[in-house]
C-alpha cells in the first residue's frame, strides 16, 4: 500500500540516457519483427522491448537497485500515433504490452529477492505515456489554423489502446508524461475513463487486480476514491516562465485537466531542479493532489549532454524536498542510477507536501467527499475554476462579478455572423480578441443558425482560438442548442469550457447523461431553469427546477458542485404586459436563494435579454443593464453574458433615468413602465431640439486636452508615450518638459530614459515584446529628433555608458543586430550603430574615438566567426581591454569559449538581444565579478570540449569508407529557368511562427501584453498586401557520382566534408559510386525575394535602414518568404517522384554542407537564364539578405546531418582538393577544426 503522506517516494531516471550508453547500432534495432521496416529506426526505443529486451530490463534492474519505489515502462512513445512516423504503428500495441510486463518481472524480481532475505519491498509500474509528436490545440499548416493531422476521438484511440497494453502488462500506475498540450492529455484522460468503465461493465479484467496489491486498495490517505488506476500526469514546460509550447500556463493547465481524479500532478523535463524550484512552490499554491518533479540533470550543455553530478542534483532536490513541496521525485534527461541513488539517500527521512488539508478543503473528487449531515449534504466551499491558456477564477466574493463577452454569437452580433458565413475566421477572431480587451474573462461563442452548420463551424472557430494567443487566454463558453455542437467544442479546446447549456427539458435520464459526458471531457455546465413543462418564469418554478436538477448532478451524474452553473432565466422586462412585470425581480430572488441553498452552485445569466423591450434606445438599455448587474450581483450573481460597452458606472447613471429603470425592475408599481416611456420620450424630443440648433454634448475622451484629462505630470506623460510607444502629444510635453528642466540633455537623461529604462524593464520581465520596444525606440528617436534645436554641443555628450555595435565585415544580416541595439537603447546604454559589413580597423577606430565601455559584433554566416577572431587578435595586439560581446545565428558559447577567448580575454557570447542587454548590465555593475563569472564557465566549456574529441575517428576520416546510395535510378527533375513566384503561390508554405521567431518571439511565451502580437502579424499582413517585393528562385540538375569524397558532375567537382563523430555520413552517400556506371540526379538551386521599390540598396547601412520598424517589418516579411518559396520548391519537384522519394537542399555554409565558398561554384552554374541577380560579399554573404543557395539531393533515406567538427587531417584533404591557401581555409572552415 503506497500512501503518499507517509514519505516521499522514488520515481526512476532517463532511460533514454542509460540505452545511450549501450552504443546500439541500427541492427540493434532493424532486426526481428522490424525486418522488413523500410526506416530507420535507431532511436524509436520502443523497439528494443522485442529486439533487446534483456537490455531495457537491465535498465530497470539498475535503477530498482539505486532505490528506485517506481520505475517507468520503456512505452513513451508506444502508440499508434507516434509509431506511425516510424513506419511501425502496427507493432504500437505489442511494445507498449511487453514494455510493460518487462518492467513488472523486473519489479516482482526485486520484491521476491528481498522476501527472500526476510524483507518487504514494494516496486510499483508506472506505464509511460508520452504526448505524441502531435498537438491537438495547434495547427503545423499555418496556411489552414483549423487543420490537425489527428482529431480528438483518433488520439483517444490511440491512447486507449496503449494505455489498455499496459495494464494488461502489468502496469500499476500511468504516467502521463512530458506533456505540453492539455488538450491531448484530456483526450488520454477520456481514453483511460471508457477502459475503466468498460472494465466495471463486462468484467475484462483489464484493471490490476486488488489480489496482486494493486489498483485502488494500494492507495492511501484518502488520495485517490476514484474506482480506476491512479493516473499521474507531468508537465514539460518551455522556458522558466512556466508556460507550456501551447502557451498555456500550469494552473490553466492543471485546471483543464483536474476533473479526474488523478494521484498527482507536477514537472519534468524541460529544466533542472534549480530552475524548476519555483515553479513546483507556485503548484503549491493550487494543486489539490500529490506533487510529482523529476528534472532534468541541470541544464544541457552547449553539446547536448547534461554535467550536473550525482551530488549536486541530489542537493538541489533535498531543498524542494525541505520545503515540503513535493511527494514524489526522480529524474529526466541525463540522470542514471547515480543520480537516483544519491537522491534518494539525499531525501532518506525527508516528509513530503502535507495532502490532508490541503485534500480536504479541495478535493479533486468532491463527489466522494460529500458529508452528511442529516437529510442534507455539506460540499467543500471552493470556488469555480476555468481556463483557455490562462486560469480564470469566477468568484464573487473574492473576485467580483465575472463577465462573458457576447459578441461571438451569430444570433447576437449581425458582424460575427456574416464574417463566420464568409470564412473569415481571422477577422472573426477580432471581435473575440476586443471583448477580451473590453474587460472580459470568457467569451461565448455560439453557432447556431440555420444556414450554418454549426457542429463544422464550432470546430473550425474553436481551432482557430486555440493558434491566436491573444483570444485563446479567454476561457470559452460553448453555446448550443445542439449536443454535437457542445462536444465538438470541447473535444478542440484545452482550456477548461463551460457549456451553455443543457436542462430537465429531455427528462432526468437524458439530463443526467448528458452531465456525464460533459464532466468527462472536464467542463463545467449552464443548467437552465427548464423541464418538462417548459420554462420557469416565475421565482416557485425556478427554485424549484433548480433544487431537483442539483440533486440529480450531484448525487447521480457526480458533478462538482461548483460546477453547476444555474441560469434561471433573465427575461423581458417594460413590456406593458402585466405577467411580466416581476421578471426581474423573481430573478434576483432566485439568485439569492440559490446562493443560500444549493452550496457551491453558481449562478449566471443573458443581460441583454432584460432590455430588448427598449431596443434602439442605448442610454435606457445601458442604464436598465448596470442598475440590474448592481442589484443582482449584491444576490450572489457569479457572471453574466453581457456586453461591456452597454454598461455605464451605477453612480454615473442620470438619477432620475436610475429611478425609472430601477422602479421597472424591482416593479415598484403599475406606472413604473409608463414613466420610464415618458422619460424615454422627453429625452428624444431634447435630442431633436438640440440637433436642430446645433448644440452638442462635451464628453472628455482619450487625447482630450482639457484641463480636467490633462492632470498626469508631464513625466508621466512621457514614459507613457514610451510604453505605449505612441504619443500625440508629444511635441507639446517635450516644450512643457523644457520649462521644467535647465537642459535638453536633461530631459533626454531624466524622464526620457526613465521611460526608456520601464520599457527595458517590461521587456526583461516578458511583459513587452520587441515589436512594442521597437516603436518605443521610435518615440525615443522622435523625442530626441525634436530637443536637438535645443542642445548646444556640450548637450551633446552623454554620461550613459556607451556601445559599438556593428555586423562583421562580409555579413550584411543586421535584423538581430538592430533589434539588440534597439534593446539595449531600452536599458539605458548610448548606442553606436555602425551598419553592415564594417571591417576591424573601423570599430576599433570608433570605439576608442568614443571611450566606448563595450564593443558588440554580430554575425550570421559561419565566415563571420573568423572576422570574430581577428577582431580579437587586432584587439589584443592593440593592448585593449574593452569587453567584446559577439552574437549571430552563428556563434555560441562553444566557440567563444574555444576559439575566441584563447585570443582574447574579454569575449564573451550573448544568445539573445535580451541576453545581451542582461549582460551589458551586469558588465556596467561590477565589471570584475562579471568577467569572473564569464571565464568560470568558458573554462568549464573547454574542458568538457576537450573530453569529448576522438581519436579513432579522426585518424580513419580520411580513409572511411563511404556508405553509397543504391536502389532504382531517379529520373533527372526538370530544370527550372528564372521564375517570379506570385504571392498566392508562396503564401500556403508562410510561416508565421519563424517570422515571430525573427522578432524574438518564442511561441507559447506570450502573456500580459498578447494583443501586440495581432498587432505584429497584422503589420506584416499590411506589408504582404503592399506587394513590395520580388519572388523568384531557379533550379538545375545534373547527372552526378561520387568516389566517397567529391561529388561529381560532367560541368563540375565539388568537395564535400564527411561527419567524424556519429553516423559518419556524408552528402556524398546519397550519391551512386564512380566504379558503378550509374549516376543520380545532384540539383542546384537559388531563392531570391527583393524589395521591389527599395528606396536604398539593401545592405545600406546608414541610420534612415538600420532599425525603422516598417523596414524591419519588411525585412522579416521577406526572410520568411523566401524559406515558403523553398518550401514551395520542395513541393513543385516532389510533385514528379514516386511518394517514398525525400528532398534535402542542404544551403552552402551551413551545417550540413558548411562550405560558404561553394557558393561560388552554385552561382557559376546558374548563371544565364537561372541567374536571379544575387550578388555575394568577400565573405560569401548573399544580397539581397532574403536569399538562399545550396544543392538539392533526392533519395529515399535523405536527411540533414550536421557537421561541427573535424580533424587536422580532414581539413587539410579538404582545402587541397578545394584549391584553398592557408589563409581562406582558416577563414571559411577555421570555425569546424578541432
Amino acid at each position: 500500500m503506497i500512501n503518499l503522506e507517509n514519505r516521499i517516494y522514488i520515481l526512476d531516471g532517463a532511460m533514454g540516457t542509460m540505452i545511450q550508453r549501450y552504443g546500439l547500432a541500427e541492427a540493434d534495432y532493424h532486426c526481428g519483427p522490424f525486418a522488413d521496416c523500410i526506416k530507420e529506426l535507431k532511436g524509436n526505443n520502443e523497439c528494443l522491448n522485442l529486439t533487446r529486451p534483456e537490455i531495457i530490463k537491465a535498465i530497470h534492474k539498475e535503477y530498482i537497485a539505486a532505490g528506485a519505489d517506481i520505475i517507468e515502462t520503456n512505452t513513451f512513445s508506444a502508440n499508434v500515433i507516434s509509431q506511425a512516423e516510424y513506419g511501425c504503428d502496427e507493432f504500437a500495441e505489442k511494445m507498449a504490452f511487453e514494455g510493460a510486463r518487462i518492467a513488472r518481472e523486473a519489479a516482482d524480481e526485486a520484491e521476491a529477492v528481498a522476501a527472500s532475505v526476510g524483507l518487504h519491498r514494494k516496486v510499483w509500474v508506472a506505464g509511460s505515456i508520452g504526448p505524441t509528436s502531435k498537438s491537438l490545440s495547434l495547427s503545423p499548416d499555418v496556411a489552414d489554423p483549423a487543420f490537425r493531422p489527428y482529431s480528438f476521438d483518433q488520439m483517444k484511440e490511440s491512447y486507449r489502446t496503449q494505455a489498455e497494453a499496459l495494464l494488461r502488462g502489468g502496469a500499476d500506475i500511468l504516467l502521463i508524461e512530458t506533456c505540453f498540450d492539455a488538450l491531448n492529455v484530456k483526450a488520454a484522460l477520456t481514453a483511460i475513463a471508457e477502459l475503466d468503465r468498460n472494465s466495471m461493465n463486462d468484467g475484462t479484467g483489464i484493471l490490476p487486480p486488488p489480489a496482486r496489491g494493486r489498483g485502488p486498495a494500494w492507495l492511501g490517505g484518502g488520495l485517490c476514491s476514484h474506482h480506476g488506476v491512479p493516473v499521474m500526469i507531468s508537465v514539460s514546460v518551455g522556458d522558466r516562465s512556466g508556460r507550456t509550447l501551447t502557451g498555456q500556463t500550469l494552473e490553466a493547465f492543471y485546471t483543464a485537466v483536474s476533473h479526474y481524479p488523478i494521484m498527482s500532478f507536477g514537472l519534468n523535463c524541460s529544466l533542472g531542479a534549480s530552475e524548476l524550484m519555483p515553479l513546483v512552490e507556485d503548484l503549491n499554491k493550487w494543486c489539490r493532489c500529490a506533487v510529482s518533479c523529476y528534472p532534468n540533470a541541470g541544464l544541457p550543455n552547449e553539446m547536448g549532454g547534461y554535467d550536473q553530478s550525482p551530488e549536486e542534483m541530489a542537493a538541489q532536490v533535498r531543498d524542494m524536498a525541505s520545503k515540503g513541496l513535493v511527494n514524489i521525485v526522480g529524474g529526466c534527461c541525463g540522470t542514471t542510477p547515480d543520480h537516483i541513488k544519491a537522491i534518494a539517500k539525499a531525501l532518506a527521512g525527508s516528509k513530503p507536501r502535507s495532502l490532508s488539508v490541503k485534500c480536504a478543503q479541495f478535493p479533486d473528487n468532491p463527489n466522494k467527499n460529500i458529508q452528511s449531515s442529516g437529510n442534507s449534504q455539506v460540499f467543500p466551499d471552493r470556488p469555480l475554476k476555468v481556463s483557455g491558456l490562462e486560469a480564470v477564477t469566477i468568484d464573487v466574493k473574492r473576485n467580483n462579478f465575472t463577465n462573458v463577452g457576447e459578441r461571438t454569437n451569430v444570433a447576437g452580433s449581425r458582424k460575427f455572423a456574416r464574417l463566420i458565413s464568409e470564412g473569415k475566421y481571422e477577422e472573426a477572431l477580432e471581435i473575440a480578441a476586443k471583448q477580451i480587451e473590453d474587460g472580459a474573462t470568457i467569451i461565448d461563442i455560439n453557432m447556431d443558425d440555420a444556414m450554418l452548420d454549426s457542429t463544422r463551424e464550432m470546430e473550425r472557430f474553436v481551432r482557430y482560438i486555440s493558434n491566436d494567443p491573444a483570444v485563446a487566454k479567454a476561457a470559452l463558453m460553448i453555446d448550443s442548442s445542439h449536443w454535437d455542437t457542445l462536444i465538438a467544442g470541447l473535444k478542440n479546446a484545452q482550456g477548461k469550457c463551460i457549456v451553455n447549456s443543457i436542462s430537465l427539458k429531455e427528462g432526468p435520464e437524458a439530463f443526467v447523461q448528458k452531465a456525464k459526458a460533459i464532466s468527462e471531457l472536464g467542463a463545467a455546465m449552464v443548467v437552465m431553469a427548464f423541464d418538462e413543462q417548459g420554462q420557469a418564469t416565475k421565482y416557485e418554478r425556478k427554485i424549484e427546477i433548480c433544487e431537483r436538477a442539483y440533486r440529480l448532478l450531484t448525487e447521480e451524474a457526480g458533478v462538482s458542485p461548483e460546477d453547476i452553473i444555474f441560469d434561471v432565466n433573465i427575461l423581458s422586462i417594460g413590456t406593458g404586459i402585466e405577467e411580466h412585470a416581476k421578471y426581474a425581480i423573481d430573478f434576483i430572488e432566485a439568485v439569492r436563494w440559490i446562493k443560500t441553498n444549493l452550496p457551491g452552485a453558481l449562478t449566471s445569466g443573458g443581460v441583454s435579454n432584460l432590455s430588448f423591450a427598449f431596443r434602439g434606445n442605448n442610454a435606457v438599455r445601458e442604464a436598465m443593464h448596470s442598475a440590474f448587474l448592481y442589484h443582482a450581483i449584491k444576490a450572489g450573481l457569479d457572471m453574466a453574458i453581457v456586453n461591456p460597452s452597454m454598461l455605464q458606472i451605477y453612480d454615473e447613471i442620470n438619477p432620475e433615468l436610475l429611478r425609472c429603470v430601477e422602479d421597472v425592475i424591482f416593479d415598484t408599481d403599475p406606472q413604473a413602465t409608463e414613466r420610464l416611456m415618458d422619460y424615454c420620450q422627453r429625452q428624444k424630443e431634447m435630442t431633436t431640439e438640440n440637433n436642430a440648433d446645433g448644440k452638442t454634448d462635451h464628453h472628455h475622451h482619450n487625447g482630450c486636452h482639457c484641463c480636467e484629462c490633462h492632470k498626469e505630470s508631464v513625466e508621466e506623460r512621457l514614459r507613457a508615450a514610451l510604453v505605449k510607444g505612441s504619443s500625440p502629444t508629444l511635441e507639446s510635453d517635450l516644450k512643457e518638459a523644457m520649462e521644467r528642466y535647465t537642459s535638453a540633455l536633461e530631459v533626454i537623461e531624466g524622464p526620457l530614459m526613465t521611460g526608456m529604462e520601464t520599457v527595458g524593464k517590461l521587456f526583461g520581465e516578458g511583459k513587452m515584446f520587441l515589436p512594442q520596444v521597437v516603436k518605443s525606440a521610435k518615440v525615443m528617436r522622435d523625442a530626441v529628433t525634436i530637443l536637438e534645436p535645443y542642445m548646444d554641443n556640450d548637450d551633446q555628450k552623454s554620461s550613459r555608458p556607451k556601445i559599438v555595435i556593428a555586423t562583421v565585415k562580409g555579413d550584411v544580416h543586421d535584423i538581430g543586430k538592430n533589434i539588440t541595439g534597439i534593446v539595449l537603447t531600452c536599458n539605458g546604454f548610448d548606442v553606436h550603430d555602425l551598419g553592415v559589413m564594417v571591417d576591424k580597423e573601423t570599430i576599433l577606430e570608433k570605439a576608442s574615438e568614443l571611450d566606448a565601455d563595450i564593443i558588440a559584433v554580430s554575425g550570421l554566416i559561419t565566415p563571420s566567426l573568423y572576422q570574430m577572431e581577428e577582431i580579437c587578435r587586432e584587439m589584443e595586439e592593440r593592448g585593449m581591454d574593452t569587453p567584446l560581446f559577439v552574437g549571430g545565428a552563428t556563434t555560441s558559447s562553444l566557440h567563444t569559449a574555444v576559439k575566441l577567448a584563447p585570443l582574447y580575454g574579454h569575449v564573451f557570447h550573448g544568445a539573445d538581444a535580451s541576453a545581451a542587454a542582461v549582460m551589458a548590465k551586469k558588465c556596467m555593475m561590477d565589471r570584475e565579478t562579471f568577467e569572473a563569472e564569464q571565464h568560470q564557465e568558458q573554462e568549464k566549456i573547454r574542458g568538457l570540449y576537450n573530453k569529448e574529441i576522438p581519436t579513432s575517428a579522426a585518424q580513419e576520416i580520411c580513409h572511411a569508407r563511404p556508405d553509397r546510395a543504391s536502389g532504382s535510378p531517379i529520373e533527372l527533375p526538370s530544370d527550372i529557368p528564372s521564375r517570379e513566384l506570385s504571392a498566392e503561390e508562396v503564401m500556403p508554405y508562410f510561416d508565421w511562427k519563424m517570422f515571430y521567431a525573427i522578432w524574438g518571439v518564442r511561441y507559447g511565451s506570450v502573456s500580459p501584453e498578447a494583443m501586440e502580437l495581432m498587432q505584429l502579424r497584422q503589420d506584416a499582413e499590411d506589408e504582404l498586401a503592399l506587394g513590395n517585393y520580388t519572388i523568384r528562385v531557379s533550379a538545375r540538375f545534373f547527372e552526378a557520382c561520387t568516389d566517397g569524397k567529391d561529388i561529381i558532375t560532367d560541368k563540375t567537382r565539388l568537395p564535400m566534408l564527411r561527419q567524424e563523430i556519429g553516423e559518419m555520413k556524408s552528402l556524398c552517400d546519397y550519391m551512386p559510386s564512380h566504379e558503378s556506371g550509374s549516376k543520380a540526379p545532384l540539383g542546384m538551386f537559388t531563392i531570391c525575394v527583393k524589395a521591389r521599390n527599395a528606396a536604398h540598396e539593401e545592405g545600406c547601412c546608414c541610420p534612415a535602414c538600420s532599425n525603422k520598424y516598417e523596414d524591419l517589418i519588411a525585412k522579416a516579411v521577406r526572410m520568411t518568404l523566401a524559406e515558403a518559396a523553398s518550401k514551395w520548391l520542395d513541393k513543385e519537384i516532389l510533385s514528379h517522384m514516386s511518394d517514398e522519394m525525400k528532398i534535402i537542399k542542404p544551403a552552402a555554409g551551413y551545417a550540413t554542407c558548411p562550405d560558404h565558398t561553394l557558393k561560388n561554384d552554385i552561382m557559376n552554374l546558374l548563371s544565364g537564364e537561372y541567374d536571379l541577380g544575387i550578388k555575394m560579399t568577400e565573405s560569401y554573404a548573399m544580397v539581397p539578405e532574403a536569399s538562399i543557395c545550396g544543392l538539392i539531393i533526392l533519395h529515399p533515406q535523405a536527411r540533414y546531418h550536421e557537421i561541427r567538427r573535424i580533424s587536422r587531417e580532414q581539413y587539410e584533404d579538404y582545402a587541397l582538393r578545394r584549391g584553398m591557401d592557408e589563409t581562406t581555409a582558416r577563414r571559411f572552415l577555421g570555425h569546424l577544426l578541432k
